[in-house]
């Protein structure tokens, strides 16, 4: 382990850092972690309890919590976790949030874009200050082949959206919450494709348990 004398290692039983590891200036590194391979952590870095990390580039100011990380590359001021997965090929810029059940693959995440919770994005590039939410899926697999999905600048995802690849979202558009995209989208197009509610009144007990 290369590191300077100002990093704070708070239980270093706990704690395996390989020697090829570098680490910067301020870096506190909690216990429970491995930390492995060819990986680079930035001065003012926080690695919280039980993360695992191998071959990444972690940038400045980065705060790491309760997650895994592989081939991947993180830049300064991202917080990451808890319970989030970066696999091969996750490029996260700066200022972004990768919140708590992400899971991130062959992916650029632009700056200050959030994926705050309980999303999947595979083999995509999404732009700077988008915000994909809660159970957006990027389906990058038909069965037989892996495409990709383009999200341009400053765009909205709403929750429990599909993204079917390959697709291309341009930027400032909105796609609004449940919608599965299919078809490609222009700048400041609305998106919304969901099945109108239909309500059947009086018709609940017939399907609930002890109700006659």
């Amino acid at each position: 382990m290369n590191k300077n004398k100002s990093v704070k290692i708070l239980d270093k039983k706990s704690v395996f850092i390989d020697k090829t590891v570098k680490i910067g200036n301020n870096v506190t590194i909690y216990e429970n972690n491995r930390i492995e391979g060819d990986t680079e952590i930035g001065d003012g870095t926080v690695i919280m309890p039980n993360c695992y990390i191998k071959n990444c580039k972690i940038g400045k100011g980065v705060t790491f919590n309760y997650s895994q990380a592989e081939d991947a590359i993180v830049g300064d001021n991202v917080s990451v976790g808890p319970f989030a997965r970066l696999r091969p090929k996750a490029d996260i810029h700066e200022n972004a949030k990768i919140g708590n059940f992400v899971e991130i693959k062959n992916a650029v995440i632009g700056a200050g874009t959030k994926v705050s919770h309980l999303a999947y994005v595979g083999d995509a590039t999404v732009g700077k200050n988008c915000n994909i939410g809660c159970g957006a899926i990027f389906v990058n697999y038909n069965g037989k082949a892996k495409n990709k999905t383009i999200v341009g600048d400053n765009c909205f995802i709403g929750s429990n959206c599909n993204l079917i690849a390959p697709v291309n979202i341009q930027s400032d558009s909105y796609i609004c919450a449940g919608t599965t995209v299919t078809e490609d989208v222009k700048t400041d197009d609305f998106v919304i494709g969901r099945v109108r509610q239909e309500i059947k009144e009086n018709r609940a007990h017939k399907y609930l348990k002890n109700k006659e």
